[in-house]
Order: C-alpha cells, then structure tokens, then sequence
C-alpha cells in the first residue's frame, strides 16, 4: 500500500491512546488501529482532522509513495 503515516509516533508525542484519538477525530478506536498499520486508508476529511488535532500539516503524518512496476 503506498499510503504511510507517523500517527502512531504523533499520538505518543502527545500521549493520547487510540481510543483517545478516535475520539478527538469521531472515528473508532479500530479505524486508528487500521490507519496506523495501513490497512485502512483515511479520507482526505479524516487525514485533515487529525492533522489538525497536531497542528502540523497533513503531509507531516501522511505520506504517497507510487508503486514502482516491480512492486506492482
């Protein structure tokens, strides 16, 4: 999946569980679950919320990596 994400790092900088996140986000403890080991790609009003609750923009969390023909 070419989608990574650092919210697992981001959540510890500010001490907040998954439970806590999905919350702050109104989503489910298991969809942070799923986003933090790419299983569960977020939409693009989620990936902005919970850059929002880190201020910091939603590149710093989430980034693309296009899959190169000997991956695909």
């Amino acid at each position: 999946m070419p989608l990574y994400n650092h919210l697992k790092e981001y959540r510890a900088k500010i001490n907040v569980n998954q439970h806590e996140m999905g919350q702050l986000v109104g989503v489910s403890r298991q969809t942070i679950s799923q986003i933090e080991r790419g299983d569960y790609s977020p939409s693009v009003t989620l990936a902005l919320k919970i850059a929002k609750v880190f201020e910091v923009p939603v590149e710093a969390i989430f980034t693309y990596e296009e899959e190169s023909e000997e991956e695909k």
